[in-house]
């Protein structure tokens, strides 16, 4: 058929888009559990039949970007007669998911001769996965046995649109809170089976011919634009290191060595992560999955943002893995239970910082890390009614970074989420959960100081009401702070203490299953992200009005940033310039 033009390619990719966003609202409308119904920690996309991820509007990058395509084509491996009516249950990280607490529904589109065209993918964040303990990031587990959790390498829980109840029955008894469980896959099958009715209308309106057409464009489209902005940057390499803080089975940190090779005149990077140590006997390990899109992050975060995120774009970026690597592929039974976030969170970090360095005007500085305990998951039993409950909160999380060209987007969760995770409402989650939200606020001079500014970090408190608690987290950042770019200040580091009844502080672990009476408190301090360029940079004004807002105090004004606060608020614009002018000659 004749090449469509640009209107009907734009058409078509916001059709395709639209039908992800009816999976997405179906989800976010009808999950169970707080992680999917108010933190939104879930995603979906469309790959095509030869396992190329085509649309994921609305997803995050850390979900999406890798993955998809290997968890369909491991579908297709184990599976080679596809019906109408399957579906399947997919969370192996060894098999092309994220980590195990990411439950996925894969259901493959078959048009009526019965040949498969596409598959829809629905991934949601789990509040309860099975695992040893109650949290689904298990940092401490040596492997995949003392992890615990449930894996599922794209297992048939669906035929002729019928649940397989032997599946149901196994998730039912070894998940904690099996009618919340149950409402989530509920409501990630309905996403899937609307993204499938979507789709199937869609072709019966333009043609599967006219799909598979605008697949092959846009895909063409996709690699040109970001063949395009790579040709923009310079040529050259660079390595950079981003430590991971100690933690169980990773004593001494965690150093992440990111390779970065930029090719404008072929139009393509390569990030090479075999120089990194094996797999660690701790739940940080990378899953393939993530180890690919840790990196393409990092390269995502440094272009126009147009340039759509595709199989197409994808080409032009190459990620050197290898085997057996706490960054590469791991073999089973190396555990990935926390391999969404702190160690990805390096690699995507490192390389978008690779390329701020390399390339003036490009890049960013590095995202806050996670897990801090605000964002861990809580469990116990409810006062009166003895009932168990386990949940993932969103009550705050560490802070963006600066770029070339704006201050951070403060509430950015962490750089695999890229700012799409939403944080609970405090009252709402004191509804749900016996707890109490004693406070939380941002924290003055935590964001990384520059000519554009990092997100400042976040305090938050919060504890059980009328019964025990237990907190699951993994915190890193306590001793390395995420790091600025062309001369951008470190932001703030992570901290986390219980507050006992009686008032005094304790220091507890960065990694660890917290237990919390009634009347005690944890409070959590997480990450600021890193700054852009020299802080006396920063036009007097900006400081002036970032002093006022309670951003920076008034001596980090003057002593970071080089402007002098008058009594009034306003930057003393002749004590400021001398000042600044002794700060650059010292």
């Amino acid at each position: 058929m004749a090449p469509m033009d640009g209107v009907q390619l734009a058409i078509l990719n916001k059709r395709l888009e639209g039908v992800c966003r009816k999976m997405a609202n179906t989800l976010f409308r009808t999950g169970r559990s707080g992680v999917l119904n108010t933190a939104r920690d879930f995603s979906c996309c469309i790959v095509t039949a030869d396992n190329q991820l085509l649309a994921a509007a609305e997803s995050l990058p850390i979900h999406v970007l890798s993955g998809p395509d290997l968890m369909a084509a491991a579908m297709r491996k184990f599976h080679p007669k596809l019906k109408r009516g399957d579906a399947f249950l997919h969370n192996s990280p060894y098999h092309g998911c994220s980590h195990p607490a990411d439950h996925t529904i894969l259901v493959p589109v078959m048009d009526d001769a019965g040949r498969h065209r596409f598959t829809m993918v629905a991934k949601a964040h789990q509040a309860d996965c099975g695992n040893s303990l109650p949290t689904t990031y298990m940092g401490g587990a040596r492997d995949v046995y003392q992890e615990g959790a449930l894996i599922f390498p794209a297992v048939r829980v669906q035929e002729n649109y019928r649940d397989v109840e032997d599946i149901v029955r196994m998730c039912q008894l070894r998940i904690r809170v099996p009618e919340q469980w149950w409402g989530d896959y509920l409501a990630e099958m309905g996403a899937a089976r609307i993204g499938e009715r979507e789709l199937m209308a869609l072709a019966q309106e333009v043609g599967w011919d006219t799909l598979d057409a605008f697949t092959d464009q846009w895909f063409e489209y996709s690699e040109q634009r970001m063949a395009a902005e790579i040709a923009r940057l310079p040529a050259g390499g660079m390595t950079v290191s981003s430590a991971h803080d100690p933690f169980p089975g990773a004593e001494e940190g965690i150093e992440v060595v990111v390779k970065l090779a930029i090719d404008p005149a072929a139009g393509t990077i390569e990030i090479d992560l075999r120089d990194n140590p094996d797999c660690l006997p701790c739940g940080l390990n990378l899953s393939e999955a993530c180890s690919r899109t840790a990196a393409m992050v990092g390269v995502f975060n440094s272009v126009d943002h147009t340039v759509p995120p595709n199989s197409g774009s994808f080409r032009r970026i190459r990620v050197l893995l290898r085997e057996n690597c706490v960054v590469g592929i791991p073999v089973h039974p190396t555990s990935c239970s926390v391999a969404t976030t702190n160690v990805a969170d390096h690699v995507s970090n490192g390389v978008q910082r690779a390329i701020a360095e390399l390339a003036e005007g490009a890049g960013m500085a590095e995202v806050g890390y996670a897990i801090p305990p605000s964002v861990g998951v809580i469990s116990g039993l409810k006062p009166g009614s003895g009932e168990p409950f386990v949940n993932q909160v969103f009550l705050g999380f560490g802070a963006g970074a600066a770029s070339p060209v704006a201050d951070a987007w403060v509430t950015v969760g962490h750089v695999g989420n890229a700012g799409l995770c939403y944080q609970d409402s405090a009252e709402v989650d004191e509804q749900v959960f016996p707890i109490f939200v004693k406070g939380r606020h941002f924290i003055a001079d935590s964001g990384g100081a520059g000519r554009y500014r990092g997100g400042g970090g976040m305090e938050v408190e919060f504890g059980p009401e009328g019964c025990d608690l237990e907190v699951g987290y993994v915190s890193d950042g306590t001793l390395n702070a995420a790091k600025g770019a062309r001369g951008g200040g470190l932001g703030g580091r992570a901290q986390q203490y219980v507050r006992r009844a009686n008032g005094e502080s304790e220091t507890v672990d960065p990694c660890a299953q917290v237990a919390l009476r009634d009347g005690e408190t944890i409070v959590s301090v997480s990450c600021g992200g890193g700054g852009f360029g020299s802080p006396l940079m920063r036009p007097l004004g900006e400081v002036a009005h970032d002093a006022r807002e309670r951003w920076i105090s008034a001596d980090a004004a003057e002593r970071v940033y080089g402007v002098v606060i008058g009594p009034d608020g306003e930057a003393d614009e002749a004590a400021s310039e001398k000042l600044r002018a002794e700060m650059a000659v010292g």
